[in-house]
């Protein structure tokens, strides 16, 4: 009783830690009823195995069955709807076993009761209960193997948990960080060490008293000095590793990320490969893309969010803005629902017409998203969504297709007053070039939110608009319609340093000019939003504000010059592109970029010229080289331009994918049955092909009592080799017992036809064995592990093989048969 007590009390301390642990992976009430409940149901499972004194296999097929009652009330709560419905929720939970462990690290926390997200939980309480009681109760050697599922349970938690640790804790002057995390992980590894130490204790004072049983030696119950130098040595130590974790361990942590499982799951290569938007902005004001309708954005009940953003981009190397997909927690699949803070609510019906790619449009922060269609479930499984970045991207099949369509519902903050905010401090970023300082220099009235409203402000007056080169005889673009009185200035597309160290220069040149001072007319950057949002984003990195681009679509705007979609159609000419920058309490604020358009550059001084290749003619005699094919990794083609590279294999990858997926379940399934049936087939060849004729019969029995010993038969106690023949009745049972027992005791040679002719009857009596019962039972007997775990057995009369021990026996009589 006191074993099973110190047992059933480290199993439940452990269950209770890695529930501790587990708890920001769901916060919801369905994972603590879960814990509860399959922590309960494991404990009678092992009470239940241990009164029928079964072993592992009864208490496998225990779990088994308690998992299959379980998982659809515990682990896949939604499918409680009908007798159809949880025929499905079973098979969501069974296939759940082998690959919802993916799909939990791809959900953004809390996951809640997502699906069948709750069937990892499930197996690891069921499981790792059982597993820890079971092994904790034993007597044997085997006992504290119990500390590795007990740790392993707790370790759950933490591996698929978030990537940022607890709120520090603080007392008085000092803070501890990661106050969770560390009394968890304290609590697990002390539990296990005081488990082991009593364990240990008690199986040196059973030890004793077994002793003083049999050498009738009093043996002293009390403690000894020494004792008592051990206990207070190992309190010592335990003390010393407490301090030591709780002191050193987050010191020397606080710099590094917290790795876990979900840190390298997503769609990060995606995303790295992706096209940035910001790159093919110019492309969407071509006449023969401007007018194309790219998606709709409808709403009946609720109010329109003001901005459709379609991608948020954080990173800049000088040449491209583009998503690094790094930002706070990345990008990971969205529950069901998810808290996104206070702010006003919004939701949209968004209907794909023309716009590919991975990127899709959201709005605020997103609460929830659900997807319409015959690609409903598929577009759901590959959502991934980043609450840091606002944004999300849609990876089914390469991205969004025409004819999709969701809804999103969300949460629109209120802007902050850019005048208001306060820079956090240094960014780390990519600089602007010199002229760009320069320029910030000689304008900005310090360095807060009021001087970089100022400076925009600035930039966009003396900004010009412009989408494209100008057209030498040819008529206006047509994104110059919706522009009464506009004068066309041309513009180079890109927003590399170079490009927007360029517009700075112009803006300087036309400052420094006298004309400029007697006109008043400062304008001279010419660009459009593709430069001006990289410009102000490289302005805040200047005052040490953290900035980064927004690529998306205006609903409404208290601005009338600003472009915006007309009755929820989002064309490609309404794209826009706007800056949010970071202040000091980490809240994101929008600044729109959009240069004027009424007010064009002076034309003595600030025109310029579409680029110019000067043409050098050539004498005949020079050979024309062609040059190679331009490479531009960021420049987006239509499928008219694209060349034929072949014969088209991507059908074939989500084939080979699903066959995979499916081997992967089935070998996880019946991986372990397998290897039995192949190590017994590699046993009976190695005692079949032996070089030792004497021994190649004996190992001809020996398989022969193994497949007995698999289909059921009981061996008798201490049994000779006719004796065990008779035990099992088959047709030439006593021939092989008296022919291994000649070849064993027998001075004469064993010739290697006579061993053949051995093993054809041994195939044949196992062949006999195995038909004797049903299909299940030779299935069970194929598998079973009798014939390999009774040589592991103690040895005991009743266990001891009829076989292998060959001392003390008498020989053969004359007759043949054994005298024993």
């Amino acid at each position: 009783m006191p074993r099973w007590v110190a047992a059933s009390a480290y199993t439940a301390v452990s269950v209770a830690l890695a529930a501790v642990a587990a708890w920001p992976v769901y916060a919801s009430g369905s994972f603590l009823l879960l814990v509860l409940v399959s922590s309960l149901v494991a404990t009678a499972v092992v009470a239940l195995a241990a009164w029928r004194r079964g072993g592992g296999w009864v208490l496998a097929a225990g779990l088994v069955g308690a998992f299959a009652v379980l998982a659809v009330p515990l682990a896949v709560p939604s499918r409680l709807t009908s007798p159809l419905d949880v025929l499905r929720g079973l098979g969501e939970a069974f296939a759940g076993v082998v690959v919802a462990w993916k799909d939990l690290v791809t959900v953004d926390l809390p996951v809640g009761a997502y699906r069948n997200l709750l069937v990892p939980a499930l197996v690891v309480f069921l499981v790792g209960t059982a597993l820890t009681l079971a092994l904790a109760a034993r007597t044997d050697r085997r006992a504290p193997a119990a500390v590795v599922p007990g740790l392993a349970m707790t370790g759950f938690g933490l591996f698929f948990g978030r990537t940022s640790t607890s709120a520090p804790l603080s007392l008085g002057a000092v803070s501890l960080p990661a106050p969770v995390e560390t009394a968890v992980g304290l609590g697990a590894l002390l539990s296990a060490v005081l488990w082991l130490a009593w364990r240990a204790r008690d199986e040196r004072a059973r030890a004793l008293r077994r002793a003083a049983d049999v050498t009738a030696v009093q043996v002293s119950r009390g403690r000894s000095r020494t004792d008592s130098r051990r206990g207070a040595l190992g309190v010592a130590m335990i003390v010393v590793a407490i301090v030591a974790t709780i002191a050193v361990v987050p010191w020397a942590s606080r710099d590094a990320d917290r790795q876990v499982l979900r840190s390298a799951a997503g769609p990060q290569r995606l995303i790295a490969e992706a096209v940035s938007p910001l790159a093919q902005y110019r492309a969407m004001f071509s006449d023969a893309r401007s007018d194309d309708v790219l998606f709709r954005v409808r709403s009946d009940d609720r109010a329109l969010p003001e901005r459709i953003r379609i991608a948020t981009l954080d990173a800049y190397d000088g040449e491209i803005f583009r998503a690094s997909g790094d930002e706070g927690t990345g990008f990971v699949r969205l529950p069901s629902t998810r808290d996104a803070g206070r702010g006003r609510s919004v939701s949209a019906d968004v209907d794909i017409v023309d716009l590919g790619g991975i990127w899709m449009p959201t709005a605020g922060s997103l609460v929830a998203a659900t997807f319409e269609g015959e690609r409903r479930g598929q577009l759901a499984d590959r959502f991934y969504y980043s609450a840091e970045a606002e944004a999300g991207v849609q990876t089914a099949d390469g991205g969004l297709e025409p004819g999709d369509s969701y809804r999103i519902d969300a949460v629109e903050a209120a802007p902050d007053d850019l005048a208001s905010l306060t820079p956090p401090g240094a960014v780390g970023a990519t600089a602007g070039g010199d002229n760009l300082r320069r320029w910030v220099e000689e304008h900005a009235d310090g360095s807060d939110g009021a001087a970089l409203q100022a400076l925009v402000q600035l930039l966009r007056e003396r900004g010009y608009l412009s989408h494209s080169l100008a057209p030498e005889g040819a008529a206006p673009p047509a994104w110059t319609a919706d522009l009464p009185g506009y004068q066309l200035q041309p513009s180079a597309s890109g927003h590399s340093l170079a490009r927007i160290d360029r517009m700075f220069e112009r803006l300087l040149e036309r400052e420094d000019d006298p004309r400029a001072a007697a006109s008043g007319n400062y304008v001279a950057a010419v660009g459009d939003d593709e430069q001006f949002a990289v410009a102000t984003a490289l302005i805040a990195h200047e005052l040490g504000f953290p900035a980064r681009v927004v690529v998306g679509m205006r609903l409404s705007s208290p601005d009338s010059a600003l472009p915006t979609c007309e009755a929820g159609e989002c064309r490609a000419r309404d794209l826009v592109a706007w800056t949010e920058v970071e202040g000091d309490d980490g809240r994101w604020t929008p600044i729109d970029v959009t240069p004027q358009w009424e007010q064009s550059p002076s034309l003595e001084v600030t025109q310029q010229q579409d680029p110019e290749n000067v043409t050098e003619v050539r004498p005949d005699t020079v050979d024309e080289v062609v040059p190679p094919e331009p490479v531009q990794e960021d420049n987006s083609l239509d499928d008219d331009q694209r060349a034929d590279d072949g014969v088209d294999l991507a059908w074939l990858w989500p084939i080979l994918r699903v066959t995979g997926l499916a081997l992967l379940a089935l070998l996880i399934v019946f991986g372990p049955f397998l290897a039995v049936v192949i190590a017994k087939a590699v046993r009976r060849r190695g005692r079949r092909r032996d070089p030792d004729p004497r021994s190649a019969i004996a190992g001809g029995w020996d398989e022969y009592v193994d497949a007995g010993v698999d289909a059921g038969r009981t061996v008798p106690r201490a049994p000779t080799r006719r004796e065990v023949a008779d035990a099992f009745a088959t047709p030439s049972g006593a021939r092989l017992a008296d022919d291994a027992d000649r070849a064993v005791f027998a001075g004469g040679a064993v010739t290697a036809d006579e061993v053949a002719e051995f093993w054809s009857i041994v195939d044949a009596e196992r062949r006999v064995l195995v038909r004797q019962r049903g299909f299940w039972r030779r299935v069970r007997a194929a598998v079973s592990l009798r014939s390999f775990l009774r040589f592991l057995a103690p040895r005991s009369p009743r266990t001891r093989s009829p076989h292998r021990d060959e001392r003390g026996k008498r020989p053969t009589a004359p007759g043949g048969r054994n005298t024993t």
